[in-house]
């Protein structure tokens, strides 16, 4: 019980040293700047118009690819 209770003490301490360096600005937060989000967003949109192409079409001459 007694080095449970010890382990939990250690691990508590751990912790609230971490919670201090993030809050001082000591470790990394990984933020993501606002180009990162500009440039996913575009290619996802750019993804997502080109299979929306592609999937148009794909219906629009299916019976004449139903051939093939």
């Amino acid at each position: 019980m007694n080095k449970l209770v010890i382990r939990l003490s250690l691990a508590a301490k751990a912790h609230w040293e971490k919670i201090q360096a993030y809050s001082r600005g000591d470790m990394d937060r990984g933020d993501i700047s606002i180009t990162t989000i500009i440039i996913w967003t575009a290619a996802v949109a750019g993804a997502l118009a080109i299979a929306g192409t592609i999937a148009v079409v794909v219906v629009k001459y299916q019976v004449k690819l139903s051939g093939i």
